[in-house]
């Protein structure tokens, strides 16, 4: 099939349902960072809606490709999931090249482009998940039978979390790791296989993890954070403060104490904390709905991609789910208390234009593979 007919515009409609839980988390992103970032951009920028504005022209820019992938046939994806995978690669080593990558923070993760920057982790997670939606449809009896066949994207895998931890970023390297391992273990692996990879990937995380003094700081901080409220427990004290202030109902939408320069990152990392703060237990709850159907809405069109033959967009649904539910289960949690201090965005809802085209990219993706399937229910799809 030519590149041509497999990027020819096809508007019929989506799945709705799938649609309208993306764009309900859409509009309580816009809200949550409008609220959170108000006192902060105007005493940075001297432009309180510096922060919702720009947020605009992301939301603007992650419909528009979101658009864009889902006019593109799904077949394109497959036969260039090694392109985009080295695309990520090479971005990921520009990254780490001084005077080309952009430190904030003492982490190197950001490429400027004019007045906004290009975050490569976030493209490498669609990148893996294509990449090895692809290898496991065309070496589907390699990956299940043979271990070669499993440590061949392992390789790829190690490659792709070295580049990450050398930003550093332990955030996107957890996903991408948990995301690939996951997928994987769908397809089908071998047990024994997985078990011994999967205990070995443990055992170099938790080495990452005691490396490095502050990821120590980090934990050992999760675990009583009062016990040093104002130094190494101070993101998250202050976090669990703006959960408590929260209560039922919420303080009302704009009115956060959290916010004013008390919780920093307050609408990135934590924004999750001030939505919970100005809605309360009701709010937070209404949220974490929203994902767990999203997310279940994704896994249903991967089941019914499975049952139409159709095993890669099966693998890319799986791939995305695990995705979006893992970064809304860390970011959640580490708000919460529940997890370590990690930074990740919350899927949708999180300041960073990187990650809301991202996200929309995979959801497109997402939707044009489920359409495809109810289109021609009975059409049979031949394994590639």
């Amino acid at each position: 099939m030519s590149t041509a007919r497999n990027i020819a515009p096809d508007f019929t409609a989506p799945d709705m349902a799938m649609v309208l839980l993306a764009l309900a988390l859409l509009l309580v992103g816009l809200v949550a960072i409008s609220s959170a970032s108000i006192e902060y951009a105007d005493w940075h920028y001297q432009n309180a809606w510096y922060h919702t504005q720009r947020h605009l022209i992301y939301l603007v820019a992650g419909v528009t490709v979101a658009v864009v992938v889902y006019c593109i046939k799904p077949q394109f994806w497959f036969d260039t999931g090694w392109a985009w995978l080295f695309i990520a690669l090479a971005l990921l080593i520009l990254v780490l090249i001084p005077g080309i990558g952009r430190e904030v923070n003492g982490s190197q993760r950001w490429l400027p482009l004019g007045a906004f920057t290009l975050q490569p982790s976030e493209f490498a997670k669609l990148a893996v998940v294509v990449y090895l939606a692809g290898y496991m449809v065309r070496r589907e009896h390699e990956v299940r039978h043979q271990w070669q066949g499993f440590l061949k994207p392992m390789a790829v895998l190690f490659a792709t979390t070295l580049l990450l931890m050398i930003e550093p970023d332990f955030g996107a390297t957890v996903i991408v790791a948990a995301t690939a391992f996951g997928m994987l273990f769908l397809a089908g692996v071998k047990l024994g296989h997985f078990l011994i990879v999967t205990l070995g990937a443990l055992a170099a995380l938790l080495v990452l993890v005691v490396s490095e003094p502050y990821r120590v700081k980090r934990l050992t901080a999760y675990t009583d954070p009062w016990a040093d409220p104002y130094d190494t427990g101070f993101q998250l004290t202050q976090s669990l403060i703006a959960f408590g202030r929260g209560e039922w109902l919420g303080v009302g939408l704009g009115n956060s104490v959290q916010k004013l320069f008390y919780l920093p990152e307050a609408h990135t990392d934590f924004v999750f904390s001030i939505w919970a703060e100005e809605t309360g237990f009701v709010g937070s709850v209404a949220v974490i709905v929203l994902y767990a159907a999203l997310i279940g809405r994704i896994l249903w069109a991967g089941f019914r991609a499975q049952s139409a033959n159709n095993p890669f967009g099966a693998y890319i649904c799986y791939g995305v789910a695990l995705v979006f539910s893992g970064q809304a289960f860390v970011n959640m949690g580490v708000s919460s208390g529940l997890l370590p201090t990690k930074g990740l965005t919350l899927p949708f809802v999180s300041y960073g234009g990187t990650s809301l085209i991202v996200c929309c990219a995979m959801l497109a993706l997402v939707l044009r593979i489920d359409h495809d399937n109810r289109l021609v229910p009975t059409k049979k799809r031949a394994r590639k």
